[in-house]
């Protein structure tokens, strides 16, 4: 499993985010898990290169061949959860993509009854990059809430809440339109915490009747309809991305 090859000097971890199972944080779990094997004997140590015939294995099932790093919009409908299996057997995203798209992983998760764009993308370093708030990229949401939407008490979003002891940063809102007991809000935030939209409105006695991520960085819904999924062309990924684009 060492010599000079394509891959001296990467470690199994690089390999397996390569092949969009998970991040390489999470493939050295998994090996140290005893859940990775190669040629057919489990491993215990992340800390191993990989030659070209080595034959990798996660759970019992070989890994797909390595590929460039690739990058889809996907438009969520709401009833879909977005884990590649559901204990409690909903349905998930990932049933419902083409067949033949290559193994996939969501960049940001939405919750099940929040729809809009999805990235997808093949490489598990590429997803983590990506996620991170230190990339410093907007997450952008039309939300409708029920209830009194107070000017001030968005406005003060601004400078980050706590609720319920967990820290939230600075969220920009915008009020679009009022109704009789509605309100669609423009919401723009970098972190993305677990549920943070609702679980704030609900702080402030809103409740969220309707959640859709409207970009993600750079990259928009646009136009493209619930269900159906964009590449990104390379060059357009390469142009975003930039640096962070891994190799």
């Amino acid at each position: 499993m060492t010599g000079n090859s394509e891959y001296e000097g990467e470690r199994i971890a690089k390999i397996i985010a390569r092949a969009g199972i998970c991040s390489r944080r999470d493939a050295e779990r998994l090996v140290t898990d005893g859940r990775v094997t190669v040629n057919g004997k489990t491993i215990e140590t992340p800390a191993i290169n990989l030659e070209p015939d080595d034959i990798v294995a996660v759970d019992g099932e070989r890994i797909p061949a390595r590929g460039r790093p690739r990058l889809w919009r996907y438009h969520k409908p709401a009833g879909l959860v977005t884990t590649h299996k559901d204990e409690r057997g909903r349905p998930t995203v990932f049933e419902s993509l083409p067949t033949d798209l290559p193994r996939v992983m969501g960049i940001g998760r939405l919750d099940l009854k929040s729809e809009g764009l999805l990235l997808l993308t093949n490489h598990g370093d590429l997803a983590r990059t990506l996620e991170l708030p230190s990339t410093g990229w907007v997450r952008r949401y039309r939300v409708r809430v029920h209830g009194h939407a107070e000017p001030k008490a968005l406005d003060a979003l601004a400078h980050g809440i706590t609720v319920n002891r967990v820290r939230y940063g600075s969220i920009l809102i915008t009020v679009d339109r009022k109704q009789t007991t509605n309100t669609w809000l423009t919401v723009s935030l970098k972190e993305g915490k677990n549920r943070e939209i609702r679980r704030i409105m609900e702080h402030l006695n809103l409740q969220v009747s309707r959640l859709i991520r409207i970009s993600f960085g750079p990259f928009q819904l646009g136009n493209l309809p619930a269900g159906d999924i964009a590449e990104v062309p390379q060059k357009v990924l390469k142009e975003q991305v930039g640096n962070t684009l891994p190799v």
